[in-house]
């Protein structure tokens, strides 16, 4: 290997480190080594692949980040929580959906959205909405990216994986949605009236946070 290459490669070494470094950390050693000891080496490597999928996309245009965030996390299996969590209705954090490799579609959106603003996307810009899942004829929770205030809202979802407008989501009527920010009544296909007390009111959402905070 000649002098010139080798300084080459612990440039482009180097570089990767460095940009890997900056990258905001969505999970620590400390709390993968607490999810292997928990759920197993499996559930480490794929806490792993988590800390790897916001180090490889952080700095990528937003669709990129959408695609990548959506296709990571829709590769767990759908589980209900009285089968999953021998509970009526309960919100797993990222690590425990990651952890178990299972959760229902509130799992899956808030995982979505909280990895996806880590990784640089505006809080402004999603919404956790929930929706009648026409077909299914139940309720049903996705993931809305609104890349302007005025845009037509793009759907990441657990059952249909393809990411498109929500003007070609027949099958979903909009309910609600929320965010840190607040919490809408929504109109079709787009938020709607903010409703007094906000996320206040959002009993799952709160007692999430405070989990995730611990």
């Amino acid at each position: 290997m000649t002098k010139l290459l080798l300084i080459l490669i612990l440039s482009t070494m180097t570089l990767s480190w460095a940009t890997a470094s900056k990258a905001p950390q969505v999970i620590t050693p400390k709390e993968i080594q607490k999810a292997k000891q928990q759920y197993g080496p499996l559930a480490a490597k794929r806490l792993e692949a988590w800390q790897a999928l916001v180090n490889e996309n952080y700095q990528k245009p937003e669709k990129i980040k959408l695609d990548k965030v959506n296709r990571f996390f829709n590769e767990a299996r759908f589980v209900s929580d009285a089968e999953h969590w021998h509970q009526k209705d309960y919100w797993a954090t990222p690590i425990e959906l990651l952890g178990t490799d299972a959760g229902d579609c509130e799992d899956f959106v808030i995982a979505k959205y909280f990895t996806l603003k880590a990784m640089g996307v505006a809080e402004s810009k999603l919404y956790l909405t929930y929706v009648k899942a026409v077909r299914l004829r139940q309720a049903h929770m996705v993931l809305t990216y609104f890349e302007t205030p005025r845009s037509i809202p793009l759907v990441l979802d657990n059952i249909n994986r393809r990411i498109v407008k929500a003007t070609q989501r027949r099958d979903l009527i909009p309910i609600y949605s929320f965010n840190g920010d607040g919490l809408w009544l929504s109109k079709q296909r787009g938020k709607g009236a903010a409703v007094k007390g906000g996320t206040k009111k959002l009993k799952n959402w709160n007692q999430l946070l405070k989990r995730m905070q611990q």
